[in-house]
């Protein structure tokens, strides 16, 4: 007689920050895509926040934008570089000179940012609570030029 052992899968456990940060962390890229897409001349579908490890965005050829929630705890430049690094990939869909080239034209001085998301991955391996702290000591010209959520164009 055979015995089959039927398989079942372990349920992962939600993680409490990111249940609790979730919708806050919705409302905060929404308003910076509805900000700089139009800037970036691109349009976006779906807008979805994700539990990841290592990465900060990704999107789609349909339109469609992913976000980690970890970004709530960025520095607001930071957060700034990522989002319009995914609306550059809704017309470049790839890392191409001609990608970088549309991330230049709206962030001129992204290459520094990249340096600094780089640098506080390694410092906080992303930890919440570490890229908390980072977020209230930040200080950088790019964050006290003018913040997005006024008419001003801060680059």
């Amino acid at each position: 007689m055979w015995f089959f052992k039927i398989k079942t899968r372990k349920r992962k456990t939600v993680n409490p920050s990111y249940s609790k940060h979730k919708e806050q962390t919705r409302a905060l890229i929404v308003s910076k895509l509805e900000y700089w897409a139009p800037i970036c001349e691109v349009s976006f579908k779906r807008v979805a926040i994700r539990n990841t490890k290592r990465c900060w965005g990704s999107c789609s050829s349909l339109g469609n934008l992913n976000f980690s929630y970890k970004m709530l705890f960025l520095p607001e430049c930071l957060a700034d570089y990522i989002i319009i690094h995914e609306l550059c990939h809704l017309k470049e869909l790839n890392h191409s000179p001609k990608f970088w080239a549309e991330v230049e034209k709206i962030m001129p001085h992204y290459r520094e940012l990249v340096l600094e998301l780089r640098k506080l991955e390694k410092s906080t391996r992303t930890n919440v609570e570490s890229m908390r702290q980072h977020q209230n000591t930040h200080q950088c010209q790019h964050c006290q030029k003018v913040s997005v959520f006024t008419n001003s164009d801060p680059y």
